[in-house]
């Protein structure tokens, strides 16, 4: 059955882990006929988390692509992991739906991933839908989990859906908006339509209440009548939640228990009628002339999409994601890749439930869809029609912050290590791989230990390659605090011509950052002007090696006053050695110093870590800018560290937070180090040196 643009739904199912994404997933796809039986993460066999890594290690790893026909609607539902270490696939998956479905337990509420979660919400002025889930677990709260939410967000959050009992008593839910309840059959069984039981009348008329005024709120017409009347009839309040959603102006919350098969039908339901369609919404695209520029996504539009995910699959090939922005994607239609001007056939399209991907004829506007060995296809990539232009902006990935030094244990295997690096680099864009010329490692980063480790137990087990890691060198700078002026002659004499150059300096520090400045104050030809070049490349070779441990030189500025020349032994070279020696003469006079890269840190914690996190940061010499109360208990700590102090950072915090903290942190300046730490490069330099 096709779709229209305006019946297709993009959900994207996000929360902290073990909040139950992917058993609701499950319960969702056999709702919709898409399966036949539910599977429990336990098994392994969930129809999201398919790959050996995630069967391996219990949880979601990477998002996963799955959907279902409800009611005349196509709803794509996107289930996305809950650690932070994999956060680069909830941006995507955020990237391609319209509105999300946040879980949130009824016993544990409100947590630190789903703060995150929420922020990026915002940053995208996204509409979200709240779940309650897990209302048959001791303790659960349905009321407890709505203050929860009510105290750490300033928004309206409406009841749409209440649950008949909690804990052990919990039998169902009702539907605030028609009136009905529901209760449990089995896992693999729809649920079964109730009268709405006595016991729960007085939640019910509270509730519905509630979630009257608040459709009330969201349309002007509706207030006047319910202010009159102090009713709305089930269509008006249909009509009021769904532009309250779509304009952020509240967040609805419904309810029940992914595992037994609860609270599923109302949310469906609830999705189709409320949930915004892709039509009609405004993607930002950037022009020719780099201008970010409004795109509206439509049928009647050019075709254009974009590649939201890369995944390389053993038996599938180069499986590349796609969200058509305009126009209809088929299987014979022609496509440009914006990045690289190449066009070719779009080939097969597919759709998919999990690994299972299925064919289908075309994806319109609005869709997502799946081209199989586009080879050159890369995530971020804009395709459009021949004759039009598209480019849309890419995903905003957070920056890694998790680094390793990586080798091979033979040369036979760094071959194929590159390779296997790069592959996963190319489906991930929050892992980077890349060679250190300064410290000759190759690096590479990601968003935690738990990233990396099971990106390279995937390498190990596939392809048995050895693997040696260790913490990577920092990449240090050397300068100067003070000015100097020296002369150097390069002088050699060994039958025939010689080589004779000599060259007068004047050095000073720059201001940080400006990296280098070269000035020419020669008078009287003293020495000639072909020569300037040689002088230039001997000072830039100088500036590779410091004086004080070897690294390279920034924020100097050198300027060349006076030399001499010989008629027949001068030469480029040679006034290229002269200059490489007075640089470095030069510095030893100048006051040289170490720079220490300094890294801005941004660090998410429950209140009760905050001392022992102040403490620890104290102990790396950090400099706290400053303290935000994010809301619910949850903090945000930013400050200043030395780089070489969060080499194992990610480690550190979830030992100090028992795993809940989490942070993220990208370069800001490079600051003197002196003392002991200075002493203590320097030693660990001459160590590496000696080594090599």
């Amino acid at each position: 059955m096709g779709f229209t643009t305006e019946q297709i739904r993009n959900i994207a199912v996000a929360g902290h882990g073990a909040t139950g994404k992917t058993s609701f997933v499950e319960q969702i796809l056999v709702a919709g006929k898409a399966i036949q039986t539910a599977a429990t993460v336990e098994s392994g066999k969930t129809v999201s988390d398919y790959t050996p890594e995630e069967i391996e290690n219990g949880i979601s790893i990477h998002t996963s692509l799955s959907h279902i026909e409800w009611d005349g609607h196509k709803i794509n539902v996107l289930d996305t992991p809950g650690s932070s270490d994999f956060v680069g696939e909830v941006v995507a998956a955020f990237r391609a739906a319209e509105s999300a479905v946040v879980m949130v337990g009824a016993r544990a509420g409100v947590q630190i991933e789903t703060i995150k979660l929420w922020r990026r919400l915002d940053n995208r002025a996204m509409p979200r839908i709240v779940f309650v889930n897990k209302m048959d677990e001791e303790r659960a709260s349905f009321q407890s989990a709505l203050d929860d939410l009510r105290a750490k967000y300033n928004v309206t959050f409406v009841p749409v859906s209440m649950p008949i009992g909690e804990g052990a008593e919990f039998a169902g839910v009702v539907d605030l908006v028609n009136e009905t309840a529901f209760e449990p059959v089995d896992p693999n069984t729809a649920e079964k339509e109730i009268p709405i039981p006595e016991s729960s009348k007085a939640a019910f008329d509270e509730y519905r209440a509630l979630l009257v005024e608040a459709a009330a709120e969201g349309n002007d017409d509706l207030m006047m009548k319910f202010l009159e009347e102090e009713t709305l009839t089930p269509e008006e309040i249909r009509t009021g939640i769904q532009e309250g959603l779509r304009a952020n102006k509240l967040v609805p919350v419904l309810c029940g228990s992914a595992t037994s098969n609860s609270g599923i039908k109302v949310l469906l339901d609830f999705l189709t009628w409320a949930a915004p369609s892709p039509a009609g919404v405004s993607e930002v695209a950037v022009n020719k002339e780099k201008e970010e520029i409004p795109v509206t996504i439509g049928a009647d539009a050019p075709l254009s999409a974009l590649n939201f995910k890369t995944s390389i699959d053993q038996f599938s090939g180069k499986l590349s994601f796609l969200k058509v922005m305009g126009g209809v994607l088929t299987s014979d239609c022609e496509i440009v890749n914006e990045r690289d001007g190449k066009k070719q056939k779009a080939g097969k399209v597919y759709t998919a439930v999990g690994k299972k991907l299925v064919d289908v004829s075309e994806v319109v506007a609005g869709d997502l869809g799946i081209l199989a060995k586009v080879a050159t296809a890369q995530t971020n990539d804009t395709f459009h029609a021949p004759d039009t232009y598209a480019h849309f902006r890419p995903l905003q990935l957070p920056q890694p912050v998790y680094s390793l030094a990586i080798s091979g244990a033979s040369k036979k295997d760094e071959d194929k290590l590159g390779e296997q690096l790069q592959r996963v680099a190319e489906e991930d864009r929050t892992f980077t791989v890349r060679f250190n010329p300064e410290t000759k490692e190759t690096v590479i980063a990601g968003m935690g230990e738990l990233h990396i480790n099971t990106i390279l137990k995937k390498i190990t087990t596939s392809t048995k390659i050895e693997v040696e890691t260790r913490t990577p060198r920092v990449a240090y700078r050397e300068t100067i605090n003070g000015t100097a002026e020296t002369s150097y002659r390069h002088k050699k004499q060994t039958g025939g011509h010689g080589q004779f150059g000599e060259v007068h300096i004047r050095i000073r520090p720059l201001e940080r950052g400006r990296q280098y400045e070269f000035g020419n104050e020669i008078k009287g030809g003293s020495v000639s002007r072909g020569y300037i070049p040689g002088i230039e490349k001997g000072l830039h070779e100088a500036m590779e090696s410091g004086v004080v441990a070897g690294y390279p030189v920034v924020d100097v500025g050198v300027v060349l006053f006076d030399g001499k020349e010989h008629a027949v032994d001068s030469s480029e070279m040679a006034f290229k050695i002269a200059a490489r020696g007075a640089l470095r003469q030069a510095m030893e006079k100048a006051k040289p110093v170490l720079l220490e890269p300094i890294m801005k840190l941004s660090v998410f914690i429950e209140d009760q870590y905050l001392g022992d996190v102040l403490s620890d940061l104290s102990t790396k010499r950090g400099r706290v800018l400053g303290q935000d109360q994010l809301g619910g208990g949850i903090m945000e700590i930013d400050a200043e560290v030395p780089q070489a102090e969060l080499l194992r950072y990610a480690v550190d915090l979830r030992s100090i937070t028992s795993g809940t903290g989490s942070f993220e942190v990208e370069f800001d300046h490079y600051s003197p180090a002196t003392g002991k730490v200075a002493e203590d490069i320097k030693a660990a330099a001459a160590a590496a040196e000696e080594s090599e």
